[in-house]
C-alpha cells in the first residue's frame, strides 16, 4: 500500500485511489458497499470530497480487504464489532470519569472538614 498522504482538509476520489494505488471505481464501490462508514462531501457539481476520517476509513477497508483477505460481508462485520468496542470504551471512560469526579468530591469534602476542625 503505497499511503502517502499530503495534509490537506480534503482530497479528491483521484488523490484518495492514489493514496492506496487502486482505481476510483473501487473506491466508489467501496463507498456504495461500506455507507455506514465512507461518507465523503460533495461538491456542488457531485464532485466527491474525502476528510482524513474518511480517508482513515478507506485504509481500514482496504486492510481488512485487500491486505487480510476479508470478504465484504466480513469487513463489513470487523468493521460493526471495531464500533462497539469503541462505544463500550467510551462508556467505561465516562463512568470512569464521572466515578473520579465523586471521589474527587468526596476528598474535597474531607479535606475541608479537616481543615474546619
Amino acid at each position: 500500500m503505497k499511503m502517502t498522504t499530503p495534509k490537506k482538509l480534503y482530497y479528491s476520489i483521484g488523490e484518495v485511489a492514489k493514496m492506496f494505488g487502486v482505481n476510483t471505481s473501487l473506491i466508489r464501490f467501496w463507498e456504495k458497499e461500506f455507507a455506514k462508514w465512507i461518507k465523503p462531501h460533495r461538491s456542488k457539481s457531485g464532485s466527491r470530497y474525502y476528510t482524513q476520517e474518511e480517508i482513515q476509513g478507506i485504509k481500514t477497508i482496504y486492510q481488512l480487504v485487500k491486505i487480510e483477505g476479508y470478504t465484504l460481508q466480513g469487513a463489513k462485520e470487523a468493521l460493526d464489532a471495531a464500533r462497539r468496542r469503541q462505544q463500550e470504551q467510551e462508556e467505561v471512560v465516562k463512568v470512569l470519569k464521572k466515578a473520579k469526579a465523586t471521589l474527587q468530591s468526596i476528598l474535597d469534602e474531607d479535606k475541608n472538614n479537616h481543615t474546619i476542625n
